[in-house]
């Protein structure tokens, strides 16, 4: 099981950092995937404009919102409740558009299983889109191969959460959680979401080397 519920975005990050570093280590060290939630928190990836964050760092900690610049591809974005993160630390090699497909593929077909047809993944505007709305933003680091980060999955997050960015630097219509997409059934909530999303991630996975028993050092 990779489900690890709410984790604080510093203590994922730091794991993540030293299961690569162990599997550059010992090449014969599966990947491991870690699925969570984390508390509001604004990461600002590489290629990041600073006025795409619309709240001063104080307006931010006020308001109990964490600000981290890392080391990912992309813009800014938004984590936080209702939104489930999906973390492999896994070898890719030289396949990181495939990967990132294969993960996206995954997600569209949980996604379906919700009732919400039509999630597709789009390279240009790295991500799982439902029409013109982002369903799950994406980013990696890559060092020697070996992948950290992932896809965040919004399930229920409030839309007011996008209020402190702009999207992945995007203007135009606002991300799109699950909730929103599906027309009638009740919406599932993000541990629900983990369960569904497992086996059909750990069918993609395998092939870049994950381990389903893998644990990541959590609580």
């Amino acid at each position: 099981m990779s489900w690890y519920g709410p984790l604080p975005y510093a203590e994922t990050l730091a794991e993540m950092k030293r299961l690569r570093e162990a599997m550059l280590a010992d090449r014969a060290m599966p990947g491991c995937l870690i699925l969570c939630e984390h508390p509001p928190t604004v990461t600002c990836g590489k290629g990041s404009e600073s006025g795409n964050v619309l709240l001063g760092s104080e307006e931010l900690e006020r308001r109990g919102i964490g600000l981290v610049p890392i080391e990912r591809g992309g813009d800014v974005t938004y984590h936080g409740p209702g939104q489930l993160m999906v973390y492999p630390v896994v070898r890719v090699g030289v396949r990181v558009r495939a990967f990132l497909e294969d993960l996206a593929g995954a997600l569209a077909k949980l996604a379906q299983g919700f009732g919400v047809d039509g999630a597709a993944w789009q390279h240009s505007e790295a991500g799982l889109w439902v029409g013109s709305r982002k369903l799950a933003a994406c980013g990696l680091h890559l060092r020697r191969g070996v992948s950290i980060h992932g896809f965040s999955f919004n399930v229920c997050t409030p839309p007011e959460a996008w209020n402190c960015i702009v999207p992945c630097g995007l203007s135009g219509p606002g991300p799109i959680s699950l909730s929103e997409a599906m027309a009638t059934k009740p919406p599932p909530g993000v541990a629900e979401c983990a369960e569904a999303a497992l086996p059909l991630l750990r069918s993609v996975l395998e092939s870049y080397g994950l381990d389903p028993s893998a644990r990541a050092e959590l609580l």
